[in-house]
């Protein structure tokens, strides 16, 4: 519990570093565990005051249901505002289409519509829930990331961190990344959701699914599946790691129930959550880096 409460500390002052030092920041919030647990840092870092940033959340339209229930629940019970940034009416306005129609993953294209809402908004600051044991790429980023014009990450372009000091001075068409939880662990998120007793989307919690098993993956039915003539569909007991675009989405075996049995359960895993569950992550080595090179989160 103290590791958990020096980790809570960290997260809490650098979030006020950044609502001090930006004059238009976001937090990026789609209804997963670790914007959830940011969701409540915040709240402990700026409560009883409203949050000085509002939540944004960039919509694939390809959300499970459940996931985007408890999202417009969630921000109703915080009473602060959320902003949504639409794919959809990205591909509408720019005809841009799907780069693996087989999967109608969206995923990628998820930078074009969160570089559209920065401009609009002007946001000078995205306060994300990246963390450092998602993926390699992940542990080369500065707890305050610089993105350029585009949103394109340069490593030759970051700002040194040296004894908590962190830097958020910006030029014209420049905007920052922040990532809070970026020392934090899969296992530290899940340690703090039973600590907080926090509520998640059901479907991070054992449950039966149609799934299909697909590239070592066990991919869960949904509309823009094709079922291949040689895969069979089974119902499984299954829950998902992380729940983002249900195209490119895998589930894993669990009869986990609650925090305490998922805790159990990574304990003994030697997988990431993205090696296990992200379809998009298996098309290239570098497909993390490529992505921050086009302004992903």
């Amino acid at each position: 519990m103290n590791y958990l409460r020096e980790l809570e500390a960290e997260s809490i002052y650098i979030l006020r570093e950044a609502a001090a030092q930006f004059k238009r920041p976001a937090l990026l919030f789609s209804g997963g565990k670790d914007s959830t647990v940011m969701a409540r840092l915040a709240e402990k870092a700026f409560r009883p005051g409203r949050f000085p940033f509002p939540l944004l959340h960039i919509d694939t339209g390809h959300n499970f249901d459940e996931v985007l229930e408890f999202r417009d629940w969630f921000v109703d019970q915080l009473g602060e505002r959320l902003v949504v940034g639409s794919v959809e009416e990205t591909l509408a306005q720019k005809g841009i289409t799907a780069e693996h129609p087989d999967f109608h993953n969206r995923n990628r294209l998820q930078s074009t519509t969160l570089m559209d809402a920065i401009r609009k908004h002007q946001f000078d600051a995205c306060i994300g829930g990246a963390r450092r044991d998602e993926e390699k790429a992940r542990a080369k980023e500065r707890i305050f990331s610089l993105r350029g014009s585009s949103g394109a990450w340069d490593p030759n372009h970051q700002r040194p961190e040296l004894w908590n000091t962190l830097n958020g001075r910006l030029q014209h068409s420049e905007h920052m990344r922040v990532f809070p939880i970026s020392n934090w662990s899969e296992l530290d998120i899940w340690r703090y959701i039973e600590a907080e007793s926090l509520t998640l989307p059901s479907i991070y919690f054992a449950h039966n699914r149609n799934v299909i098993r697909r590239e070592g993956k066990l991919v869960p039915l949904h509309p823009y599946l094709n079922v291949g003539s040689e895969e069979f569909i089974e119902e499984l007991s299954v829950r998902f790691r992380t729940v983002g675009d249900m195209t490119c989405t895998a589930a894993v075996s669990s009869t986990a129930q609650n925090a305490a049995s998922v805790i159990e359960e990574l304990q003994t895993s030697t997988i990431s959550e993205r090696g296990e569950t992200r379809i998009d992550d298996s098309f290239s080595e570098s497909a993390m880096e490529e992505r921050k090179a086009e302004g992903y989160f």
